[in-house]
């Protein structure tokens, strides 16, 4: 089954993606693979990944650094969005997807691959940002799917593995199936798959239980710049220095537990449970501070711009003329979206306690009911009768 002569594969180390090399190879007379480890601060040590791959039958294994562009240029663009998918989850796992696509394809071109492949099921939802992302890029690669089509059981994809020299787990696998990076982890299957099961303690690694948290509340200053965070407590940070001392602070304080039901998009609903301690604050702070600073009507009109971006990167379409078209509204938003929001990190919440900025739209003398007052109480009158002129004639005819 020829259908590519040299592929490059997304590859993480694990079952899947390892059987992909030599099935690829065996099955459909691919030629030559070289696999791909995106380095998401996953956490995990690459160098015994990128060896597994060429143990596997790989002619070349890389692993490409990403993390500072994942935070730079995908993270801190949802922030401005104030991405919350469903209003709950903040994309750690579909921000990264459209990245690993991107290094694919520029691999791909490199090497003078005709395709890329992955190792994602039918029923998921990453199949799709891989395959969307990726025709964007480039419409002339190949997309090759192996663990879409096999057909396989976990044992029979595992004995498969086996034939062609890769070992099978040595420790009994956990039953949940978990993905990590710089933004949180995603947590499902095992007992999981009852949403009426609570989840057990043993899934969490980056927030604690509210029992074990600090008694007394701790206090951050979150500064931006452009909608973008840059200081905590008045220190620059890096954007990955941002994301992991907000992962730290915030999962101390057990914030940014998410237990879900979520709408796929392939029709079909799971249970998710997240943990995204930075960008749960993060996002948070950001819509405060623009409430002190955006215009009534952009604040309002911008909502809908969230919604439909969320969507738009939970399906995989983060390279797409309408996304492009978003992303110039919002970065225009930004352009005032500059202070410091102060928040109370205590008991798994995050409770924004005060904001400033020097494009503060709030005006004291305007808001206050006391002696300093400076509005025109008597404008009220004639601002009333017109806006409700059209109502007020619509019951009289209506009589």
């Amino acid at each position: 089954m020829g259908r590519a002569k040299k592929v490059v594969l997304a590859y993480s180390g694990g079952v899947d993606t390892s059987v992909c090399i030599p099935y690829l190879k065996h099955e459909w007379g691919v030629e030559e693979v070289i696999t791909l480890a995106a380095d998401l601060g996953q956490g995990e040590e690459l160098e015994p990944i990128r060896e597994k791959a060429l143990k596997s039958g790989a002619s070349e294994s890389l692993v490409i650094d990403v993390r500072e562009s994942f935070i730079r240029d995908y993270a801190f663009a949802a922030i401005q969005a104030n991405a919350l998918y469903e209003n709950r989850y903040p994309l750690g796992t579909a921000l990264a997807r459209p990245l690993i696509a991107k290094i694919l394809v520029e691999t791909a071109e490199k090497y003078g691959a005709d395709a890329i492949a992955h190792g994602c099921t039918g029923k998921g939802n990453d199949q799709v940002r891989f395959d969307v992302s990726c025709a964007a890029l480039n419409p002339s690669l190949k997309i090759l799917a192996p663990a879409r089509e096999w057909g396989m059981s976990r044992e029979e994809t595992i004995a498969y593995g086996e034939r062609f020299g890769i070992p099978a787990p040595v420790k009994k696998s956990s039953p949940y199936s978990i993905d990590k990076n710089l933004l949180g982890r995603s947590i499902e299957a095992g007992v999981l798959e009852d949403p009426n099961v609570e989840p057990p303690e043993e899934i969490y690694e980056m927030t604690k239980a509210i029992a074990d948290t600090p008694d007394v509340p701790e206090y951050m200053e979150i500064g931006f710049r452009n909608g973008i965070p840059v200081t905590i407590n008045g220190e620059e940070k890096s954007p990955i220095g941002m994301i992991e001392c907000l992962n730290t602070a915030a999962g101390n304080h057990g914030i940014g537990r998410i237990d879900m039901i979520e709408n796929r998009l392939v029709g079909i609903k799971s249970r998710e449970i997240y943990e995204s301690p930075a960008m749960t604050v993060l996002i948070q702070a950001h819509r405060d501070l623009e409430s002190l600073i955006l215009t009534a009507d952009v604040t309002h009109y911008k909502r809908g711009i969230e919604e439909t971006y969320t969507q738009m990167v939970y399906n995989g379409l983060w390279y797409s003329p309408l996304k492009a078209a978003l992303d110039a509204f919002i970065q225009k938003t930004q352009e005032r979206v500059n202070g410091t929001v102060r928040v109370k990190l205590y008991k798994g919440n995050a409770i924004i306690v005060g904001r400033s900025s020097g494009n503060s739209m709030y005006t004291p003398d305007l808001a206050t009911y006391g002696a300093d007052d400076k509005f025109d109480h008597k404008a009220a009158e004639g601002f009333i009768y017109v806006w409700g002129l059209p109502t007020r004639i619509w019951a009289q005819i209506g009589k």
